[in-house]
């Protein structure tokens, strides 16, 4: 809306300094303060009334120190961080670019899941909250509409490199060093010098014609990855600041992909896949990673408040969505490495326990307890240590993931 306004100004009135609002840069970097600020400073009344409304945490005695301590604690919090988010967004972002619009509907799309969940366990006193096949169907859901408009959407384009004998000089003394925009079904692969990766050669089995139906693949690969990344997010917020600050991490370093990405300058120097428009997203990913930074504030050990599937879906949701919109969701499994390792863990302990018990009629366990993070605290590990040293993994392997841009 800002922009807009102040496009306005500067058209109608040559208003002074409003064309800095032209700057992905500058309306990013404000967009992060403001999300940052509304986070921390409104945080605090949100809190408050769901106090208010005893809209507390009923934790399950599952052994783990400290835990009875929790109990009680206000739990939705995530409503700051989509509040935090929507908010610098809507105010700053272009309302008419097709990647704002998706990420605005994720963001709501994943909170109203989220949100029903948590009010089912709060206000109907149902431990178990959302029915898991329902909230399946919810992310799933998503995914279909994600693929289908990163798909068939023309304002969803990229330019590919050109081969160096056509490239060109322009009238206007730049060489001319991507193609025309067109829809593709191409990934980035990383640590691969060639690293593209067209899904719709999977088809090719169907013979001629065959890059039609790439779509079935885009829009099936998807629904996996938003499914995969918002359960994971699910399960990791399980200890205070463990979400919030791993999530943190991974949306600062997808918001410089996102500007890479977006920016033909920068793209064709670090020879990236050029996505025209999908810089703009910067502007939502750093509203989205200041309201994060903010919501640290309060849900920090010890917490005030947890911010729910309310806000663990929709993190989730979120970080799956850029991935694939900047074609760079090949990298999830190393950028959100703690969100897969957590949800294997979960997969291998209870695909083990049931071999083990129809083997041997008794079930075993690989770890402790799972989510992994719980399996440290059943080793006696205080959880800020644990999640400060899931933060520095989570570190490493963002700038792990920043590195591939050129190991190749």
């Amino acid at each position: 809306m800002l922009y807009y306004l102040f496009q306005y100004l500067e058209n109608e009135f040559s208003l002074p300094g409003a064309s800095v609002f032209q700057f992905i840069t500058f309306r990013a970097a404000a967009a992060f303060i403001l999300s940052l600020l509304i986070s921390a400073i409104y945080g605090k009344r949100i809190i408050n009334f769901l106090r208010n409304q005893q809209v507390g945490e009923t934790v399950r005695d599952l052994g783990l120190e400290g835990q009875k301590q929790k109990t009680g604690t206000p739990t939705m919090g995530g409503l700051i961080i989509i509040l935090a988010t929507l908010i610098p967004a809507i105010l700053l972002a272009k309302l008419d670019n097709i990647y704002v619009i998706i990420l605005l509907i994720t963001t709501v799309w994943m909170g109203l899941i989220g949100f029903l969940d948590d009010y089912i366990k709060v206000f109907k006193k149902d431990k178990d909250g959302l029915k898991g096949k329902f909230k399946v169907l919810g992310q799933v859901g998503l995914g279909l509409f994600v693929g289908a408009m990163l798909y068939f959407n023309d304002g969803v384009t990229i330019k590919e490199q050109l081969p160096i004998e056509q490239q060109e000089v322009q009238e206007n003394g730049r060489k001319k060093v991507f193609g025309e925009a067109h829809k593709s079904t191409k990934t980035t692969v990383p640590f691969l010098k060639n690293n593209e990766l067209d899904y719709s050669k999977a088809l090719q089995f169907l013979g001629d014609g065959y890059e039609k139906y790439g779509w079935i693949i885009f829009i099936f690969i998807t629904v996996f990855i938003v499914t995969g990344i918002s359960n994971g997010a699910n399960l990791t917020d399980g200890i205070d600041g463990l979400a919030a600050g791993s999530s943190a991490i991974m949306v600062i370093t997808l918001a410089v992909f996102a500007w890479v990405s977006g920016n033909i300058i920068f793209a064709d120097y670090l020879d990236v896949m050029y996505i025209p428009n999908s810089g703009e997203m910067t502007v939502f990913i750093l509203a989205f990673a200041g309201a994060l930074v903010g919501f640290l504030w309060y849900n920090t050990y010890p917490a005030q408040v947890f911010m729910g599937d309310t806000g663990s879906l929709t993190i989730g949701g979120i970080i799956a969505v850029i991935a694939i919109a900047i074609r760079k969701e090949l990298l999830l499994p190393i950028l959100a490495g703690i969100f897969v390792v957590e949800n294997l863990s979960v997969i291998l302990q209870v695909s083990w326990f049931k071999y083990t018990k129809k083997k041997f009629g008794e079930g075993r366990r690989i770890f402790k307890m799972s989510p992994l993070h719980h399996h440290y605290q059943k080793l006696s590990y205080h959880e800020s240590k644990i999640v400060v040293r899931f933060w520095i993994v989570g570190i490493l392997l963002a700038v792990l993931t920043i590195v591939t841009l050129k190991l190749r």
